[in-house]
């Protein structure tokens, strides 16, 4: 079945353009559109969306604010409701970081190539995250500030449920580093990896790696600057 996709974005032009780039793939249908977080949830209520591409700066309700309740719940809908997946034109936006916190599943620039746009998609879609190696790593080192003091309960205890094996992976992920990374750094197999990947997010009680990253960071395990305890 095609994934069925929704755009929020308050420009016209740009919904349209992500429109014509989406109808030309066989396997998504743009199902609604939106141009603000408050017209987005009032849809989201009665029509059924896979993936929701939505800007951060909109009028009336934001990006953050309407990522925050379609993740939260607020959907008026109980199948698990749409993945979200940012939009935005800064790579540094403090918005989009708000954004991850309050539960997307990716981020990416607006002027992406088609191709990797797609590719997000299809990859939200599927349960993973996409955000970038280099800009979690660069998002994260300027708004690790903002976040609680390295060390903060009760999430530092939540590090007790893992292995010392799975803190050395949680701690190259929070780093950037892609699975294929990971498993040549600690000579380990790709699946390895991606398995221990998955008792890490299933013991923190977590959704993706996004959340391990944020983790990561608000535990104290890594610091601003990549560098861990």
């Amino acid at each position: 079945m095609a994934i069925r996709v929704m755009l929020v974005d308050d420009q016209v032009l740009l919904r349209t353009g992500f429109r014509m780039v989406l109808a030309a793939q066989p396997d998504m249908e743009v199902v609604a559109e939106a141009g603000d977080g408050a017209e987005a949830l009032e849809v989201l209520r009665a029509t059924r969306v896979d993936v929701v591409l939505m800007d951060v700066r909109m009028p009336r309700m934001d990006g953050v604010e309407a990522t925050r309740r379609i993740c939260g719940g607020e959907r008026g809908r109980d199948d698990g409701g749409p993945r979200v997946l940012i939009l935005t034109t800064f790579d540094l936006d403090e918005y989009a970081f708000a954004a991850l916190r309050a539960g997307a599943a990716g981020f990416m620039l607006k002027d992406v190539p088609p191709d990797e746009l797609l590719g997000a998609i299809r990859a939200v879609h599927s349960g993973d995250a996409v955000v970038a190696p280099s800009t979690t790593r660069r998002l994260l080192d300027r708004f690790t500030p903002m976040l609680p003091a390295a060390g903060s309960e009760p999430r530092h205890r939540e590090l007790d449920k893992l292995t010392d094996r799975e803190r050395e992976v949680l701690l190259l992920v929070a780093q950037g580093l892609s699975n294929g990374e990971i498993a040549r750094k600690l000579v380990l197999s790709e699946a390895t990896v991606k398995t221990h990947v998955g008792r890490i997010l299933t013991k923190l009680d977590l959704r993706d790696r996004v959340q391990a990253v944020v983790l990561a960071y608000e535990s104290g395990l890594v610091r601003a600057g990549g560098g861990g305890l």
